[in-house]
């Protein structure tokens, strides 16, 4: 399934109509669609398409010497292949049009020849850059693509026209995966597996949600139960210390020296080291307070994942592998999962809100335009979802409730009692409130809105949906 992803098929094909010579470059985790949006990118266009692999070096050359010869003739000759690379890169000015020539998981190329990016940097300067051809450069290794690629150090660096780090598709995606879905089980669901497309095909949208983690995460012959091992293993070389880092921040330890006693790899300036490469690879982010104007600076900062799937892993098979490869998968849905889920949709439906705010400001539907977004701590209070703006001084801010009950006006009265101690400062000339429900809103809290402006968001606006569209009749979680 392919959906979404408009943007970035706009970004390609503005590209390809400037008819010159384009080098691009996109990376991504794996399985966040990247094969998918360039084969979309070339439906309809002349394209050579080279996935690398793990074989020999020369086994590579070969093959991609027969699709370059491929291109303009009906047979390939057995056995063909040009000599050495140079001379394959070389034989790319020979293909007539516009051609598009992919090499995707470009990584592996370099794993099998360290020489290919200074080689296709040589045959770029010398004569591709004065073709018209499109090439891409496609890899899943996050930090070997910014080092060997996209780094200052690089071959290649400063020839690229373009780039694209891949993301994961938005909640508003997840309805396409599961219509049947009502708008809170697919917050749910989003909280699970976060977006990334191969996660979300693995479940079956005619099953709940926690059948779903049963069959496909809990099962040692699931589809996703030794997924995040996998993706560690490729990036780092020895992972075992940045999974015990992983699983003490989804334990809750999120501060650097909560992380550091508790995963036990070394002091806080060892573990730092550990984070800054994690951060690197795009699976944590350290935020700090959204009314921080120098995010670099602050010493208030506290560690997240990325990824909603991995958050999940970390907190609910990691710890339990044991039981798990001894068929424990249901006493362990039932006794450890789903006690806590609502527990852990809390945070998930934070990260949900703070993406909706995001898409309305791109929307142009918040009354400023934020610099920043994210939510606000100090030692005395939390408030959920902050949006500020610096240059006009105007705040947003706002609170989430993930909770079977409607939210009233002793929600919003204890958001802005909070909300005192972040305004004392005379800094704001202006504060907006926002809340969020799962339950919907009091008819008191509505009429409280209406009167001051306060928008109210429930789950149906979040995942896209018509306020009529969802039926509390579909899917139980099971």
């Amino acid at each position: 399934m392919f959906v979404d992803r408009e943007s970035e098929l706009s970004q390609l094909e503005e590209l390809y109509r400037t008819g010159q010579a384009e080098l691009f470059i996109l990376y991504g985790r794996r399985r966040v669609g990247k094969t998918e949006l360039l084969r979309a990118f070339c439906v309809g266009k002349r394209h050579l398409f080279f996935i690398a692999t793990m074989r020999s070096d020369s086994d590579q050359l070969a093959e991609f010497s027969q699709q370059i010869w491929g291109y303009t003739h009906d047979e390939t000759p057995d056995g063909f292949t040009f000599p050495f690379w140079e001379a394959a890169f070389r034989a790319l000015v020979e293909l007539p049009g516009r051609p598009i020539v992919i090499l995707d998981e470009f990584t592996y190329l370099i794993a099998g020849n360290k020489a290919i990016p200074s080689i296709l940097q040589k045959v770029w300067d010398e004569i591709l850059r004065g073709t018209t051809i499109f090439l891409i450069l496609c890899g899943s290794y996050v930090g070997m693509m910014e080092t060997e690629v996209l780094g200052y150090r690089a071959p290649l660096y400063g020839r690229r026209t373009g780039s694209l780090f891949l993301q994961p598709l938005n909640l508003s995606a997840v309805a396409t995966f599961f219509p049947g879905y009502t708008s809170v089980q697919q917050i749910e669901v989003w909280s699970a597996l976060g977006g990334m497309p191969y996660y979300l095909e693995s479940f079956v949208s005619s099953r709940g949600l926690f059948a779903n983690i049963r069959r496909h995460i809990l099962d040692t012959k699931g589809q996703l139960y030794d997924e995040p091992r996998l993706v560690l293993m490729e990036e780092l070389r020895e992972p075992r210390n940045y999974f015990s880092i992983l699983r003490a921040i989804a334990q809750g330890r999120t501060r650097l020296n909560e992380i550091a006693q508790a995963a036990g790899v070394g002091n806080a300036n060892t573990t730092a080291r550990y984070l800054d490469i994690l951060q690197q690879l795009h699976l944590i982010e350290r935020r700090v307070p959204a009314t921080e104007s120098r995010p670099e600076k602050s010493k208030k900062g506290i560690y997240h994942f990325t990824d909603p799937f991995l958050r999940f892993w970390f907190r609910y098979v990691l710890p339990y592998k044991g039981s798990l490869e001894l068929g424990l998968a249901s006493a362990i849905l039932d006794q450890r999962i789903r006690p806590d889920f609502e527990i852990y949709m809390g945070q998930g439906f934070e990260e949900a809100a703070r993406e909706h705010v995001a898409r309305l400001a791109r929307a142009g539907e918040l009354p400023f335009l934020p610099e920043r977004i994210g939510s606000w701590w100090d030692r005395e209070a939390e408030i959920d979802i902050v949006a500020v703006s610096d240059t006009e001084r105007l705040i947003m801010l706002g609170e989430c409730k993930w909770s079977s009950r409607p939210v009233g006006v002793n929600i919003l009265q204890g958001l802005q009692v909070k909300a005192h101690e972040l305004l004392k400062s005379g800094h704001w000339k202006n504060v907006q409130y926002i809340l969020f429900s799962k339950s919907g809103f009091t008819p008191a809290m509505i009429v409280e809105a209406t009167e001051k402006g306060i928008r109210l968001v429930e789950p149906q606006e979040m995942v896209g949906e018509d306020a009529t569209w969802s039926s509390r009749d579909s899917l139980d979680r099971d």
